[in-house]
């Protein structure tokens, strides 16, 4: 049942865990628009559903989202690798990066931010709470709404989040996300049996 067992060092504590989904977030407020990548971000709550975001308060996007109110986490594929690498090390104080990039904003609910129209997942985010935790504040926000590719969905209309080629974030590399190992409680999961065709 259990692999291997590893032989540890321990360590101080320290900013680690992976993999991580790289989000490009896109926000604006007075009339600017940013997009920015985030690593530091995952979901709080199902009911209602809640995610959030952690930011330097120095980064250029803290005080559009402050003061907005609300961000777009957007979900890259693979093939926008270059633009998440692109748009964590750029500030969007020194540079258009939806122009460096050609990347297209496109209009959602949001009344600041817009979505990202090569992502094929935008979550809209409205913040409800900030949180100063030290180098990072978390920007604790509801999920007001979801737009989803027609492409990924399935014949009954369920997101296939496998067809979009997702990426992930570890210890500094970027990943595309690989072969498929089982799905959400496939190790309890009693297996069908076949029935004997009748003789």
């Amino acid at each position: 049942m259990s692999g291997e067992i590893f032989t540890k060092q321990r360590w101080k504590g320290s900013a680690l865990c992976a993999p991580l989904p790289p989000v490009l977030i896109t926000c604006g407020f007075g009339g600017k628009v940013n997009i920015l990548t985030v690593a530091w971000t995952g979901i709080l709550c199902t009911r209602p559903p809640v995610t959030y975001i952690s930011l330097r308060p120095e980064r250029y996007s803290y005080d559009l989202i402050k003061n907005s109110g609300e961000f777009v986490v957007n979900l890259p594929t693979e093939k926008l690798v270059r633009a998440v690498d692109y748009c964590g090390v750029r500030s969007g104080k020194d540079t258009d990066k939806f122009r460096d990039m050609r990347l297209t904003p496109l209009p959602c609910g949001c009344a600041c931010a817009p979505m990202l129209g090569e992502s094929p997942v935008s979550i809209e985010c409205k913040v409800r709470e900030v949180i100063p935790l030290g180098s990072h504040h978390m920007f604790i926000a509801d999920i007001d709404a979801v737009n989803a590719a027609e492409e990924l969905l399935d014949q009954n209309g369920r997101l296939a989040l496998d067809k979009g080629r997702l990426l992930a974030y570890s210890h500094g590399e970027y990943f595309s996300l690989g072969e498929k190992l089982g799905s959400f409680g496939f190790s309890v999961r009693k297996k069908s049996k076949k029935k004997r065709p009748p003789r």
